[in-house]
């Protein structure tokens, strides 16, 4: 299994997890009810963007860490949005704790009532 289609359903399986394509041809993970829900994950085959950090601080971590494998999302990326580029320096399982940690900040701006139950 190609690493992107890894972590797309690993995205997917994630609690109260579904995707959407709200531009055609951009797949993205959602969680929350469909009316509500929110996008943590953009699932591209050479990239993953995520949630990288509270603040555009924090995220830039992975870019100090990855300089040439992770880039500022374009107009979200001041938010502490960040692409993570697959197949290259970042190894698979950081790339699924970035989606992890990154479902995880989503879900604790949820209301609690839209919040997945486990």
């Amino acid at each position: 299994m190609a690493a992107a289609d890894t972590i797309r359903d690993h995205a997917l399986s994630l609690p109260g997890a579904w995707p959407d394509e709200p531009w055609e041809g951009d797949l993205v993970a959602k969680v929350g009810p469909a009316a509500k829900g929110r996008i943590f994950a953009f699932l591209g085959a050479r990239s993953v963007g995520v949630k990288a950090g509270a603040t555009r601080e924090e995220a830039d971590e992975w870019l100090a860490r990855y300089p040439h494998d992770a880039a500022v999302m374009a107009y979200i990326g001041r938010s502490g949005w960040n692409t993570l580029t697959i197949g290259g320096a970042i190894p698979l399982d950081e790339l699924l704790e970035a989606v992890e940690d990154s479902y995880e900040t989503v879900v604790a701006k949820l209301p609690r009532k839209h919040r997945p139950v486990p």
